[in-house]
């Protein structure tokens, strides 16, 4: 069970409690939980029930029996304690089943892993300046909220730049634009989708003279990985060939997944599933947590219209793969045969090297299978 699972499954749980009218309280649009801090007890945590009491009427404690009563049984599992004034405290079930939970979602859906439906039924009108940064921003913003289920058309203030640059230059950058001109309140359809403006710090620089100095992707990567609130860092660092350079670690990092699947097949063997995961060594956890966590980092991400969230999760997940491959090298050395324990980090490795692949989709950056 993936901490994605979890909060579905609590989620579930208040649903049927309301259901039920064992509580009187309205529903959550999400229920969130996290990782039990050093102490604590249990894999998960979870504030629910303080969340729900006061428009339940009962104390927390009691709000929690009841979540705990419908949430125990449910697979994936081990124990649910109560804790505190009314913390919901969850010990899933054996740490390789859950692994496995999380490599097999990431096998089957591939660069679409953390996809989901939560804004399903959201349609947004996303409206920029006529400014590069702000269209790559709108573009990546309906990247992710598309990815989530919601429904998107962006508009451009007014054409300017946009068509004066020619629709080379932004076709490059990938960035489409449905309309100019700021969009009528009604149409013949009827009332359209209130404007929701994207407005980050100016770039300072068209998108010809961008593209002719970083080319495409260090472009969007350097437009898009800072907060919208901030400066856009565009210098010639965003081109350099080193682990210094945030771009250059997490393509880097994808290429060595590629490059690890192309040596395992050298030498014979893959990542199968009926092989993965065996039990891994510690210095795999922070990878695999990583990894458990894409969906709701996408999500969110998504929600406040953050970008920048992405590019973040993208460079954690590349750091802890390094550390992860140096610590538990992939592939067998010298005389050594392929192990179980092989097959098992190639396919930790390979759901690492999926997840920054699609997280860079997200972002409109390609992901080069050699560097």
């Amino acid at each position: 069970m993936t901490p994605a699972d979890l909060s579905r499954t609590v989620l579930h749980a208040v649903h049927r409690a309301v259901a039920e009218n064992a509580l009187r309280a309205p529903v959550p649009a999400r229920v969130r939980v996290e990782r039990t801090r050093p102490g604590g007890s249990g894999d998960y945590a979870c504030a629910v029930a303080l969340q729900l009491a006061g428009d339940a009427g009962l104390p927390a404690l009691e709000v929690a029996r009841i979540l705990r009563e419908r949430v125990a049984a449910e697979p994936g599992i081990g124990r649910v304690e109560i804790t505190g004034p009314g913390f919901l405290s969850f010990t899933l079930d054996a740490p390789g089943d859950s692994d496995r939970a999380v490599l097999d979602a990431v096998r089957e859906q591939g660069s679409a892993y953390g996809h989901g439906g939560a804004l399903r039924d959201e349609v947004l009108q996303f409206h920029h300046a006529r400014e590069v940064r702000a269209a790559v921003t709108a573009d990546a913003v309906r990247r992710l909220v598309v990815s989530q289920g919601a429904r998107v058309r962006i508009s451009c203030e007014e054409a300017g730049e946009m068509r004066a640059a020619g629709e080379a230059e932004w076709g490059l950058l990938g960035v489409p634009v449905d309309a100019y001109g700021t969009p009528p309140v009604t149409s013949p359809a009827g009332p359209s989708a209130p404007l929701i403006p994207v407005r980050p710090v100016p770039a300072g620089a068209t998108a010809r003279e961008l593209l002719e100095r970083l080319g495409p992707d260090a472009t969007r990567w350097g437009l898009l990985r800072p907060a919208s609130h901030d400066r856009a860092p565009l210098g010639d660092e965003l081109l350099v060939q080193g682990e210094a350079n945030p771009l250059f670690l997490v393509r880097y990092a994808y290429a060595r997944t590629r490059a690890l699947t192309r040596g395992a097949a050298a030498l014979g063997f893959t990542s199968a599933s009926d092989a993965a995961p065996a039990p891994y060594e510690s210095p795999a956890r922070p990878l695999l947590d990583l990894l458990a966590d894409h969906p709701r980092v996408l999500l969110t991400a998504a929600r406040h219209r953050a970008p920048d969230r992405v590019a973040r999760q993208l460079e954690a997940v590349a750091h802890a793969f390094f550390d992860f491959h140096d610590s538990c090298p992939p592939l067998p050395s010298g005389d050594e045969k392929p192990s179980a324990a092989h097959r098992s980090r190639l396919a930790l490795a390979e759901a690492a090297g999926t997840v920054l692949a699609g997280g860079l989709s997200l972002l409109g950056i390609s992901a080069p299978a050699h560097l």
